[in-house]
């Protein structure tokens, strides 16, 4: 009788120690995207796992990146990127199902695996995740992506995208591409420096958008066409 009762209340601590991990879990990120909403974010998990790279490499760390407001962006360059890493942003709810689909589809024929992230998606766990693939990431990245969709809605997403997404080995966000790789600033950017930028996003650290290669090239072209086929991002949001 005894061992039962001990076997019970360990039972119930254990539940009781779930229960309070769940609640602290749910109650500290919904505060930390509600708090996000509204500050900027001056450094993400990347940033400080590129910079431990740089120190094992023997090099300096460096952080590139300063905070500027989606009104002090060009218009051409979220448009960009819309175009190419998610055409659909203004119209699904943080994923598309088609194309998550079709990366499914082509993994189980042995294809080159390729990624079916959202800007939404990339957001989220730019911001709040680390970049290493699995299923517990996954998770994650789907109810954060899930959060910042109800909490944020797209403007502040394209906006801490823009300003927190690696552009460039060490660089990080619109307005410090905008200077290391073409002298000019955010609000400054052409139609065709927003499209080598987002050709560059798959691969910042290999593609360089102030000297794009031959395949860049082609991509930029395509990039161009695409921003003026999908829809306009809110016009009063960005600069002109």
């Amino acid at each position: 009788m005894a061992t039962k009762k001990q076997n019970t209340t360990v039972i119930n601590r254990v539940l009781r120690w779930v229960r309070n991990l769940l609640i602290f879990f749910f109650t500290s990120t919904i505060l930390a995207v509600v708090i996000l909403k509204y500050i900027p974010v001056y450094v993400t998990p990347l940033m400080l796992i590129r910079a431990c790279e740089q120190v094992v490499d023997g090099k300096s760390p460096t952080i590139r990146h300063e905070w500027v407001p989606l009104e002090q962006i060009n218009h051409n360059l979220p448009q960009a990127v819309m175009a190419s890493e998610d055409n659909l942003f203004l119209k699904h709810s943080g994923f598309d199902l088609e194309q998550i689909q079709k990366a499914q589809i082509e993994a189980q024929e042995g294809k080159r695996q390729r990624g079916a992230s959202t800007i939404s998606q990339q957001t989220a766990r730019n911001v709040f995740l680390w970049q290493h693939r699995s299923w517990f990431r996954k998770g994650l990245e789907a109810y954060f992506t899930f959060l910042i969709e109800i909490i944020w809605g797209k403007e502040r997403i394209m906006e801490v995208y823009l300003n927190s997404i690696e552009m460039g080995p060490g660089i990080y966000g619109a307005q410090a591409v905008a200077e290391a790789n073409f002298g000019t600033s955010a609000d400054k950017l052409t139609k065709d420096q927003s499209a080598y930028i987002a050709v560059s996003l798959p691969n910042p650290l290999k593609r360089d958008s102030g000297h794009p290669t031959a395949k860049m090239r082609t991509m930029h072209n395509t990039v161009l066409k695409r921003m003026n086929q999908i829809d306009q991002f809110p016009k009063e949001a960005c600069a002109r």
